[in-house]
């Protein structure tokens, strides 16, 4: 079993954008380069992964571990109407996601049009450090949990440093929402609200993005803000008709079971 969850947390690497060399396998998941590249020899083998140059990156074929089960979740189902909607009044894409590790998972997703170079799906990944949604996920979480975080540049506009993601994690605890400004890819504008639970505690987040040619930081939070924060008030009204009122539970947990 150690060695799944070894072999597991390699594959998790893999998936960001890009893919990953074992140097950089290595150090996300805290395993000896000699394991991570027996780890992605197998996955090779298997026809999970590939090499591309020196970097590795995962193929179609991982799509048959989850992605039918997270695109068929009740949960979506609950929220993609809701997403849908939104769209429909912002004309921008918009997606919902959760906190896995230090990472953001999309559960949902509306597109209008395509704004970044990675193909955003069900399933996708992207480090939460640098994204809207990821932001308003870490801002629930206890600040010490940041100090494990790997701040590395993803553009020009990315955060440096683990002091400067606390400070902007504070700020949008302080705020309610997570601006972005082409931190994750150059071009690319993001503004995140938070979804609670009945106990009022984070298990999700709403964004809506844009390419920043078309709207300015000032008009997301003067005219998206107000339809992220309505949306994501009637997502948590939905989800706790769904899971009951007094729903306290944990999202990453619901999405396990698959409820």
């Amino acid at each position: 079993m150690q060695s799944l969850a070894r072999g597991l947390a390699v594959m998790v690497a893999l998936g960001r954008p890009g893919g990953a060399t074992l140097a950089d396998a290595s150090r996300m998941t805290g395993q000896p380069r000699a394991t991570v590249r027996r780890a992605v020899q197998t996955l090779e083998r298997l026809g999970y992964a590939a090499a591309r140059g020196t970097r590795f990156v995962l193929l179609p074929k991982v799509l048959e571990l989850g992605y039918a089960h997270l695109s068929g979740l009740p949960f979506r189902a609950v929220v993609q109407p809701h997403l849908n909607d939104l769209v429909a009044r912002v004309h921008e894409s918009a997606s919902v996601a959760v906190l896995s590790g230090e990472d953001i998972v999309y559960l949902a997703r509306r597109p209008t049009r395509r704004i970044m170079s990675v193909d955003i799906t069900v399933g996708t990944r992207f480090p939460a450090y640098a994204t809207s949604m990821g932001r308003v996920l870490l801002a629930d979480l206890p600040e010490e949990r940041l100090d494990a975080i790997a701040v590395k540049p993803l553009s020009s506009h990315t955060i440096a440093t683990t002091a400067e993601l606390k400070a902007v994690v504070r700020q949008v605890a302080a705020d309610g929402y997570a601006l972005v400004d082409q931190e994750l890819e150059e071009g690319v504008r993001s503004l995140a609200v938070p979804i609670r639970d009945g106990s009022g505690r984070v298990v999700a987040a709403v964004n809506v993005a844009t390419h920043a040619s078309r709207a300015t930081p000032a008009d997301l939070v003067r005219d998206v803000l107000p339809e992220l924060r309505e949306t994501a008030a009637r997502m948590a009204a939905d989800l706790a008709s769904v899971h009951g009122p007094a729903w306290n539970g944990d999202l990453r947990e619901v999405v396990r079971l698959g409820r």
